[in-house]
């Protein structure tokens, strides 16, 4: 593989660095520093997708048919490590990443000009609903029920888990339209307006303590909703096909650049932390777990490098993206819990909401109130999407062959 860059990439990297320092206001850099799960408000969030979408690089995987910016592969890369690297909002998801690469494969034409523009435009934004309670990693157990009503689909039900659903203008959800044969021959992909009657969103508080309305997660409620017809992708019962190519998506993201800045923030944080004179940095323990996390991590990057250089052959990642999926899981939580041990009782106080400025000022290094609880929230990283055993399962048996 050619690892050297043109000047025509290096050129493309000015630019995304240009972009970056114009568009990544400091008003925006200080809400992100104060999460504790990543997410910043809604208005803060939509105001810098809107101005990924303005360049056109919202959607840098999209066909150039599309609206995508027709990256070629080392711009894509480049573009990858520059947003990691300066700690950039991520993309909400579920729209761009997610449910837009199944309505581009499996949707009508009528549905492609409905949704794509005002994806790209972050016009309006999405939610996921797969889990329920009882069915998250076994999905296929789901109970959500859509009966056929002729024009219209009538749903009852309920999806856990589900990331800024109060947020969402839409969720696109697996419901059970037949109980006949296998449990995946009985499901539907529907796409669900969160206006209809019936929808209701409740908070749901995780280990990282954040409320309403700033939490990262939601349990969302289906009572006699009706759904159009015409609101079905692809043919009825046979939602567990688009749901698995759409999970190739959620799962096939690149890490690397992101881990790198983490660990490198906790170096940073462990110059600065002094225990009985010393700082913690200069501990030939910190410096051996620092260094196998970096050797890791550029383990990661190079596979990254090799999966997704099959993108550029019009491919989709395919389930490598559970290899990606479970190592860069992993690596998060093992940064996060040497972040953690690095701060020490500077990791103890609590601060309920960080999206609420006050005047008190920090105990210990600045914003090191988001430390313990991003460590716990990124307990979840290794469940959520699939959990990283069943991860492992479909490896073992679609790539590996056993």
């Amino acid at each position: 593989m050619d690892l050297s860059f043109s000047k025509e990439d290096e050129a493309f990297r000015q630019e995304v660095r240009a972009f970056i320092a114009e568009a990544y206001t400091p008003e925006m850099r200080a809400k992100h520093a104060r999460s504790k799960h990543g997410y910043m408000d809604k208005e803060s969030h939509v105001k810098w997708q809107k101005s990924l979408a303005k360049k056109g690089w919202l959607a840098p995987n999209w066909p150039k048919e599309y609206g995508g910016p027709g990256f070629t592969v080392s711009q894509k890369y480049i573009f990858d490590v520059e947003m990691g690297a300066a700690g950039v909002p991520h993309t909400v998801p579920f729209g761009p990443t997610m449910v837009a690469p199944v309505i581009m494969k499996f949707g009508t034409p009528e549905q492609k000009a409905k949704y794509l523009p005002d994806i790209l435009a972050t016009n309006v934004l999405w939610c996921q609903g797969y889990s329920e309670p009882g069915s998250g990693s076994d999905l296929a157990s789901l109970q959500t029920k859509a009966e056929n009503k002729g024009d219209h689909y009538l749903v009852n039900g309920s999806k856990i888990w589900t990331s800024v659903a109060q947020w969402a203008d839409w969720i696109f959800c697996l419901v059970r339209t037949s109980k006949e044969g296998k449990p995946q021959e009985g499901i539907s992909f529907l796409l669900i307006d969160m206006k209809t009657p019936g929808v209701k969103v409740e908070p749901l508080v995780l280990l990282d303590g954040t409320p309403a309305p700033h939490q990262e997660v939601n349990q969302v409620f289906f009572t006699d909703v009706k759904v159009p017809i015409g609101n079905r992708i692809g043919e009825e019962n046979k939602g567990w096909t688009y749901a698995k190519y759409l999970l190739e998506f959620e799962r096939g993201n690149p890490y690397s650049a992101g881990l790198y800045r983490a660990l490198n923030k906790v170096r940073k944080r462990a110059k600065e932390t002094i225990v009985d004179g010393r700082a913690v940095a200069d501990e030939p323990s910190f410096q051996a777990r620092a260094a196998d996390l970096e050797a890791q991590i550029t383990a990661m990057e190079f596979t990254e490098l090799r999966i997704f250089s099959a993108l550029s052959t019009g491919g989709n990642v395919g389930p490598e993206s559970s290899l990606l999926k479970c190592r860069g899981t992993e690596i998060q939580q093992e940064v996060s819990q040497l972040a953690v041990e690095v701060l020490g009782s500077y990791a103890i106080p609590f601060v309920e909401d960080g999206m609420i400025e006050t005047n008190e000022p920090s105990i210990g290094p600045e914003n090191a109130f988001t430390t313990a609880p991003y460590y716990f929230s990124l307990r979840k990283a290794s469940i959520y999407a699939g959990s990283n055993e069943v991860q492992r399962n479909i490896m073992a048996k679609a790539v590996l062959g056993l």
